[in-house]
């Protein structure tokens, strides 16, 4: 009798007690058997918390597990990721990653204490968001060379917001002046609200960063768009023209928002999360869903492109942050 057949001789006999009783922990080893924790690392109402519900409950259907959206706010997101990034691997405690907590923060924070590569599993991408560079309304330019003609004609009179010393906001307008050669003031807020006020205040005369957050102020005419980072016209926005059109398609970086494990979780679990997130993001409500946010509907993209994308960025936006000699603290 070989090995095998003598295991299922066990497992069909009196003499297969023992095997029988452990047939429960076999089961309860199938992924997912339990809830499961997305931890958001910024304060609730942010457009990262905000795509986590949206995916959370779709997620737990495909799943068939409750899905409990967790907020661990801190440091600009490092605070949440740190967390997930010691946890067990085992597929049950996941970040809501962003550009933010898994490209700026590393790249400006050298004691961060995690690296966005080697401590997690990077497993999908949620949704990207399309960066805007937007203007208060009152301001006399009403194109991308008006804005870009008036800021060298008139050196450091413009102020740029952003979300913090180091935050993707202020990387992305350090490459627009790499790009165009432009020298603007930086004012730094403390997280995404107090920004979205300053912009509406004329505290500062632009920003470019996530257009999600100010999409509805875009629409209502308090602010204006004079060009988005996406590949083509967004449907919101058709009349503003894409980064590439304006002659700067380096420029053309869209945000995005994924969902990390922490670096050793099984294969496997991997793959179960990255199809369950795939079945969601191209169901008809959720691609409605992202679309009416302003948000782009995520492309197909393995665990291991997701990776060599942000393993690209990280250098790209480096050398950004090395010029500028950006370090948040």
């Amino acid at each position: 009798m070989t090995a095998t057949t003598s295991r299922r001789h066990l497992l069909t006999t009196g003499l297969g007690l023992a095997g029988l009783a452990a047939l429960p922990a076999l089961a309860q080893d199938k992924f997912p058997s339990r809830p499961i924790t997305l931890v958001v690392p910024f304060p609730p109402g942010g457009s990262v918390d905000i795509m986590a519900r949206q995916y959370s409950e779709p997620l737990s259907r495909v799943l068939g597990v409750p899905i409990v959206v967790e907020n661990r706010a801190g440091a600009g997101g490092s605070v949440g990721a740190q967390y997930v990034a010691r946890s067990k691997a085992d597929g049950y405690t996941l970040v809501v990653s962003s550009q933010s907590s898994h490209l700026a923060n590393p790249l400006t924070q050298p004691k961060i204490g995690y690296d966005p590569i080697k401590d997690f599993e990077n497993i999908a991408i949620l949704g990207r968001q399309p960066n805007a560079l937007v203007v208060h309304s009152s301001l006399p330019f009403k194109t991308f060379k008006e804005f870009i003609d008036y800021a060298k004609k008139n050196p450091g009179k413009l102020n740029y917001g952003s979300g913090g010393v180091g935050s993707m906001g202020q990387l992305n307008v350090e490459m627009l002046k790499v790009s165009t050669g432009v020298f603007t003031t930086h004012i730094p807020y403390r997280g995404g609200t107090p920004l979205i006020t300053g912009v509406l205040g004329n505290e500062v005369q632009f920003i470019l960063d996530n257009l999600v957050i100010m999409l509805p102020h875009i629409q209502a005419g308090k602010v204006r768009a004079l060009a988005v980072a996406a590949d083509q016209r967004l449907p919101q926005l058709p009349d503003v023209p894409t980064m590439a059109e304006v002659g700067h398609s380096e420029l053309n970086l869209t945000s995005w928002t994924g969902l990390a494990a922490p670096a050793g979780t099984p294969e496997a679990v991997v793959q179960t999360l990255y199809k369950a997130v795939r079945q969601v993001a191209t169901s008809p409500a959720m691609v409605a869903n992202l679309k009416d946010r302003g948000v782009i509907v995520p492309e197909e993209m393995p665990p291991a492109a997701f990776e060599k994308m942000m393993a690209d960025r990280m250098v790209k936006f480096g050398a950004v942050v090395k010029r500028a000699g950006i370090t948040a603290e």
